[in-house]
């Protein structure tokens, strides 16, 4: 079974009002996790790949893995690039066997940024391969995207309809108040609600993604620094909110801070409650476990994209 695009799985999550979660993968075992647990809950998948994932992994190892994982669960997959910051990586990606790609141009005045992406749409689409590209800056730290909260901007609605229009673009990237990282609010959690439902009104039918959308779940935080973390402050997106996002146009939620807690969190005990244990197998084996309890919650309670195959 060859990889899918995201074309026909975001038609069904905007009929549906549901979004699919798309899960940043770096290893095996994090490919594992998530795919068992997106097989149990027949749920629909996005795996994607940043840049530095790539330069960890290497772009084949990634790739195979992910080819890997379709052929053991029989599960459609779309293989994502996950903010590619020039055409050539985007290139390097659509030539390299990826289904998806964002070029994230938000950095670029307005002008600047629809020309980039353009680029990219027309070189994408000529193969197959669909496009995500991003308008706003989103706050926050996470691989090679670092944007100072004075930095960020929220999405225009009236540019967002004229970027969709003049780039061909497949789905848009928004800024509504989240943010990478695991430190994304200091005060209370807030998404402009009213931005987005003015979006989704002016581009209807279109596919709006949510990045920096994790929740940072208290309990693997807690977890962390039981045994030996300082996460102190890390706050998330509240579950209910990205419920809520996903009854609007919201098609695609990123999620990679919650993978990387859920892992870490389990690592840490089982090192702590077994010093001497030696065996990779055994504490990664428990990451991968967590990650797959975790995602699995996701996609029942959050997401709504269980039993959707």
């Amino acid at each position: 079974m060859p990889f899918v695009t995201t074309k026909e799985m975001f038609k069904k999550a905007y009929e549906g009002h549901y979004a699919v979660g798309a899960f940043n993968v770096n290893n095996m075992e994090i490919v594992q996790g998530i795919v068992d647990a997106a097989k149990e809950e027949e749920s629909p998948l996005i795996l994607q790949v940043s840049a530095g994932a790539r330069k960890y992994a290497k772009h084949s190892y990634l790739l195979h893995l992910v080819e890997a994982a379709m052929e053991d669960t029989g599960l459609p997959i779309a293989l994502h690039l996950d903010h590619g910051a020039d055409f050539d990586i985007c290139k390097a990606c659509v030539d390299g066997g990826f289904t998806s790609v964002m070029i994230d141009g938000s950095k670029y005045p307005f002008e600047e940024n629809i020309k980039l992406t353009k680029r990219v749409v027309d070189y994408a689409h000529n193969k197959g391969v669909v496009v995500e590209a991003e308008l706003g800056k989103l706050a926050g730290v996470e691989d090679a995207v670092k944007v100072n909260t004075k930095d960020a901007t929220y999405t225009d609605p009236d540019q967002a309809v004229e970027f969709v229009e003049r780039t061909g673009v497949d789905s848009l990237a928004i800024a509504i108040g989240t943010s990478h990282g695991a430190y994304k609010f200091k005060g209370k959690p807030e998404l402009d609600f009213a931005r987005l439902e003015k979006i989704t009104n002016m581009l209807p039918g279109f596919p709006l993604v949510l990045h920096g959308a994790s929740t940072v779940i208290p309990e693997f935080v807690a977890e962390c620094n039981k045994y030996g973390g300082k996460l102190a402050g890390a706050q998330g997106c509240p579950e209910d909110m990205l419920k809520k996002a996903g009854t609007y146009g919201v098609c695609k939620i990123n999620i990679d801070t919650d993978l990387r807690l859920a892992m870490t969190a389990s690592i840490r005990k089982y090192l702590y409650e077994h010093p001497e244990d030696f065996d990779p197998r055994s504490y990664l084996g428990k990451g991968r476990e967590a990650i797959k309890m975790m995602v699995a919650h996701k996609m029942r309670d959050v997401l709504n994209s269980s039993h959707r195959l």
